[in-house]
């Protein structure tokens, strides 16, 4: 994916074109590292690249903890985030600095349709319907569980069906921006779930990950409701055109809107599940707790104000027997 503008070619290997393209060679360096780790004989390099190293585990009274210390392979590490770095940093000053998102939305349906479109947003979403179409046959070729395809396909046809809908209605801004900001919310997942896999106790990428889907799905549902539901509405240019690549009709803006809608609360009802289910097993495990706790607690020694018992005799705290006691004669 090319990020920046392309208004003039410089020789390779030149100060301008290491300028120009810096985050294109960046980015294969990064798919480079990542197709690593799709192979059992690359795995083990890749994931020094992501993975932070020389962990340790000490036993603690919660359990074991895991700690880190340093070594020359954080470099490796640190490269790698550096790139990703670099990478982010190029895809906000191209696609919401350069080209005015933010601070001017209404570029999203201004000159609508959008039937023109440059390299890289067109290989961009070429790209993008690729690979998930590809992963339809990879459902038979990696043997994925029965009970899992319901899923999987669902996932994957969300997919299709919305980057389809932007690329074929000419909504290409639109689709681009809200593609971006469903990559960067899965990138945060997938990032907490790295965390966790190197130590357990790394619980709260979840929670910052929750707050950034939340976010997500309302952002998203916003854009689309000013963009479609009220930018285009307003346009000049209503009516359909097939040969001018004209969709802006009530007839399909609605459907369009029913479909984002209906996505994004389908998300947000899964999510509040999984967080009400998740909430419920962890009050269970705490109860579960208190009660392994109150029964370690609630159980004295049986003992009288002199000693305790043993073998019929009473022995006293420092093991020896106490003194008879003198019985006086009647």
């Amino acid at each position: 994916m090319a990020f920046r503008r392309r208004n003039k070619s410089y020789p390779f290997f030149s100060q301008e074109f290491l300028i120009q393209n810096h985050a294109d060679i960046v980015f294969s360096l990064v798919i480079f590292i990542l197709i690593g780790l799709m192979f059992e004989a690359t795995a083990k390099t890749a994931i020094l690249f992501i993975q932070p190293q020389y962990n340790i585990s000490t036993p603690s009274p919660e359990g074991e903890v895991t700690l880190y210390q340093y070594g020359w392979q954080d470099c490796t590490t640190i490269l790698f985030y550096f790139f990703i770095t670099i990478i982010l940093h190029a895809v906000v000053q191209e696609y919401i600095l350069d080209e005015g998102y933010v601070f001017h939305p209404s570029t999203l349906w201004e000159n609508y349709p959008h039937v023109h479109l440059r390299f890289q947003v067109k290989f961009f979403y070429l790209t993008q319907l690729a690979y998930w179409l590809h992963a339809l046959p990879e459902l038979y070729f990696q043997k994925v569980r029965k009970e899992e395809i319901p899923r999987q396909l669902q996932y994957i046809c969300l997919y299709l069906l919305h980057i389809s809908a932007a690329y074929l209605l000419n909504l290409s801004p639109v689709g681009l921006v809200l593609l971006c900001l469903q990559y960067l919310s899965e990138l945060g997942f997938h990032i907490a779930r790295i965390f966790y896999f190197t130590d357990e106790s790394h619980q709260k990428m979840f929670d910052l990950w929750a707050v950034n889907f939340v976010f997500t799905r309302m952002v998203t549902l916003t854009l689309v409701f000013l963009a479609v539901g009220f930018g285009l509405a307003r346009a000049e240019n209503q009516g359909l055109d097939w040969d001018m690549g004209n969709f802006n009709t009530v007839l399909i803006r609605m459907p369009v809107l029913l479909l984002v809608s209906l996505t994004q609360s389908w998300l947000l009802w899964k999510f509040i599940r999984f967080q009400l289910k998740r909430w419920r097993e962890f009050r269970h495990e705490q109860v579960a707790r208190k009660r392994v706790a109150a029964k370690q607690t609630l159980r004295p020694l049986k003992r009288d104000s002199i000693g305790h018992h043993e073998n019929g005799a009473i022995k006293a705290e420092n093991g020896a027997s106490p003194r008879p006691k003198k019985i006086k004669a009647p």
